[in-house]
């Protein structure tokens, strides 16, 4: 028998309020105790809060007298929830007050349900008022933790509001057409003759854009590798790359494997591809890619800060996508308002520092390494390069083709788009002498 689909939604969000897994990890493990019918309820309600967390976060705390212990933080995530249905859905307010209020009996709390029925339907009457106030608090007017408003602010002055509107917006779907086994225009032709209306990406030669989110599991060869989901920024990469017969590769940090994919499917015939990864679970995410793709890479578990798993011989091009903020793709992944800090892009900087430095010792004289990061912050991608160029004596900055983004002083910034790509950055840097 499936389980409460509201229940569901409070067991995802629970932990995350603890600051523990991340949004994609828990759905994927409580999901299929969904009934199939609800799942897309359950990823609306999940997604849903989590988007609009920041403002909800300082509803709730308007209307409790007192924040919840740890030990009652599944309320906390069953009120975020009612909140965000009596705001953001058309679920009649008395099925929500109803259903919320059931669900605490679920969780064995049946002593909240008066607490939870009473703080619902006081916002209810109040939500006017008590939305006015919170109008002065920026965490509320832009939907985002204040320190990454004011962040945005310092270093996208003339950008930073449009960067926060689109954090808000849900992304396109988008996909990769795999080249390799159709072209992009009968892939499209496929699509309309199924029903469904797509358009191709403006920088990406390989991306097509979807009117409408749907199960990419049933579109027309899905099964037979004919595509893969990729937004257009991440899809620049394999167009970037420049790779030529014979080469040695490496993809540096490649879970979950959708840009070590791409060169394959794009790439002419070479030498060797390795694919390296830390963790071994994300590891399993590239195989399962590789896989249903009929494409073949030398996969690694290790770490691209050290040299444990290389076994001597230089590359011709590196890809290194490195750790990230994540904050240019948070339309994408809502749950990272929740999780990330402040501090953390300080830290992140140190690792990127080390991993681009590592890598830089496997690249051949006269090879190429590609830069990239999801992240919107110049700590982390032009500061990152000028910072690796004043250090390094052979290391070069090369043009970058194209008219996308924003040029900088180092590389170019995507930043994310009405209807269109995530937030990404890219440099290319090549090793001379």
């Amino acid at each position: 028998m499936a389980d409460n689909v509201r229940l569901l939604a409070i067991q995802i969000l629970t932990p995350l309020l603890s600051q523990r897994g991340s949004l994609r990890t828990h759905l994927a493990a409580l999901e299929p105790r969904c009934a199939e019918q609800d799942r897309g309820l359950l990823r609306e309600l999940c997604f849903g809060t989590l988007r609009y967390l920041p403002q909800l976060d300082l509803i709730l705390e308007t209307l409790l007298r007192k924040p919840f212990q740890q030990k009652d933080l599944d309320l906390q995530a069953l009120l975020l929830v009612g909140l965000y249905q009596l705001r953001h859905t058309r679920i009649p307010p008395h099925a929500c007050l109803n259903e919320t209020v059931q669900c605490s009996r679920l969780l064995n709390k049946e002593w909240a349900g008066k607490l939870i029925n009473a703080i619902l339907r006081r916002y209810q009457r109040e939500q006017a008022e008590i939305e006015a106030a919170l109008e002065t608090e920026p965490a509320f007017r832009f939907n985002h933790p204040q320190w990454m408003v004011a962040k945005l602010q310092n270093n996208w002055p003339e950008h930073w509001q449009q960067i926060l509107q689109q954090n808000t917006l849900p992304a396109p779907l988008t996909l990769r057409v795999n080249l390799a086994k159709i072209s992009r225009e009968d892939y499209q032709q496929q699509l309309t003759t199924a029903g469904i209306a797509a358009t191709p990406t403006d920088y990406s030669q390989s991306g097509l854009k979807l009117a409408e989110s749907c199960a990419v599991t049933g579109l027309p060869g899905f099964a037979e590798g004919w595509f893969s989901v990729q937004d257009e920024a991440a899809q620049l990469a394999g167009q970037l790359l420049d790779l030529q017969p014979g080469q040695r590769v490496l993809d540096a940090c490649a879970a979950p494997g959708g840009k070590l994919c791409h060169l394959l499917e794009t790439a002419p015939v070479l030498a060797q591809i390795d694919a390296v990864e830390l963790e071994a679970n994300r590891a399993k995410r590239i195989s399962e890619n590789l896989a249903r793709l009929q494409l073949q890479a030398r996969l690694i578990i290790g770490d691209a800060a050290s040299q444990d798993w290389w076994d001597g011989q230089t590359y011709d091009r590196i890809l290194l996508d490195a750790p990230c903020s994540a904050t240019g793709v948070i339309r994408r992944n809502p749950d990272i308002k929740l999780l990330r800090r402040g501090e953390d892009i300080h830290q992140l900087a140190q690792l990127q520092e080390k991993i681009l430095d590592n890598c830089w010792k496997m690249l051949k004289p006269g090879g190429k390494l590609l830069y990239a990061t999801c992240s919107v912050f110049p700590q982390e991608n032009e500061r990152q390069i000028q910072r690796f160029l004043a250090r390094q004596g052979d290391a070069a900055l090369l043009p970058l083709p194209g008219k996308w983004g924003l040029q900088r002083e180092a590389g170019r910034q995507l930043l994310p788009q009405a209807n269109g790509h995530d937030g990404f950055y890219y440099a290319m840097l090549a090793k001379t002498g």
